[in-house]
């Protein structure tokens, strides 16, 4: 019998070819992802946790609610916890730090986990969670669907935060972003209601360029997808695609992470709705009992394990 378990619980590789995933047990969390000796992810030690929620699932919203409360249609306040204490906001959903379990028969190269997030204050909803990561030749697919378990309508969001390794830091990194607007941004990381063209300015990456000394915590929104409907975001030629519901995308510098972490990775979270969704209701799912959302997103990498950014 193991005499311990590690900080993020059980560990489940899954392998395909060249690449190699790690999801743990707290959180469904993507701990590593490598192709051969490359790091795909700037991800997290087996003694570690997942400090900046790297790699994690955020449900049942992504990113951060506004003075951890929001009021429901029928005028009911939901108060939760206080999770950023510098900004005063709930942040990242309610699964992080959850203990998921296995789910079916599991593969060498897939693993499905599954959590029930029971009602709680501030969350009075029963959501029945399913994640499947699986490795191909394309590269990693994470799939998760919510259903709702309970007998009232659940507001519901999904947002992932994968860090995309970066071989000579945030500064160099070649970043594409095919969005032609970004959301204002209060000082606490909430939308202003203001929508801003992108174009002549530093957070414009339709184009692909290093991102220099630019400090992103950046909500990025008008989303051009490829011809397979997906949206493809690529930082030094690994690719992190989405596809709809996801029509949000937050990109972290990590500017705020410890000496050792600070933009060393970069970010790149697809999100369902932006940030105080559960209040403007902008991208927000609302699911009647029985009800499902399936929602796909991954990350493909370079044709080979260099590192070297493209031209």
């Amino acid at each position: 019998m193991q005499d311990h378990l590690p900080p993020s619980g059980a560990q489940f590789e899954i392998r395909h070819g060249d690449l190699r995933a790690v999801i743990t047990e707290v959180g469904a969390t993507l701990r590593a992802l490598h192709r051969g000796d490359t790091a795909l992810l700037d991800g997290f030690d087996i003694g570690a946790t997942a400090g900046g929620s790297r790699g994690a699932v955020l449900a049942p919203w992504p990113n951060r609610l506004a003075g951890a409360r929001w009021t429901a249609p029928d005028g009911t306040l939901h108060q939760l916890p206080v999770s950023e204490p510098r900004t005063g906001c709930a942040i990242h959903g309610l699964v992080q730090w959850e203990p998921w379990q296995t789910a079916g028969e599991t593969r060498a190269d897939a693993v499905t986990l599954e959590f029930t997030l029971h009602p709680r204050p501030g969350y009075p909803f029963t959501l029945a969670l399913q994640a499947t990561y699986a490795l191909d030749e394309s590269g990693l697919t994470c799939t998760v669907t919510a259903t709702n378990r309970g007998d009232g309508e659940a507001p519901y969001g999904i947002g992932h935060h994968p860090y995309i390794a970066c071989a000579g830091g945030v500064d160099a990194a070649r970043l594409r972003i095919p969005a032609a607007r970004r959301l204002e941004l209060d000082g606490s990381g909430i939308p202003t209601g203001r929508s801003l063209d992108v174009a002549g300015t530093p957070y414009d990456f339709r184009a692909p360029h290093a991102v220099g000394p630019l400090q992103l915590d950046t909500c990025y929104a008008a989303l051009e997808p490829d011809a397979d409907g997906r949206v493809s975001v690529d930082v030094d030629g690994v690719t992190v695609w989405m596809a709809a519901p996801f029509a949000w995308l937050m990109v972290y510098s990590g500017d705020t992470l410890g000496p050792e972490r600070r933009r060393r990775g970069l970010a790149v979270e697809p999100m369902t709705c932006p940030p105080d969704a559960f209040n403007s209701g902008e991208g927000l799912v609302v699911l009647r009992p029985g009800a499902s959302c399936t929602t796909r997103w991954g990350i493909s990498p370079r044709a080979s394990a260099d590192p070297a950014r493209p031209s």
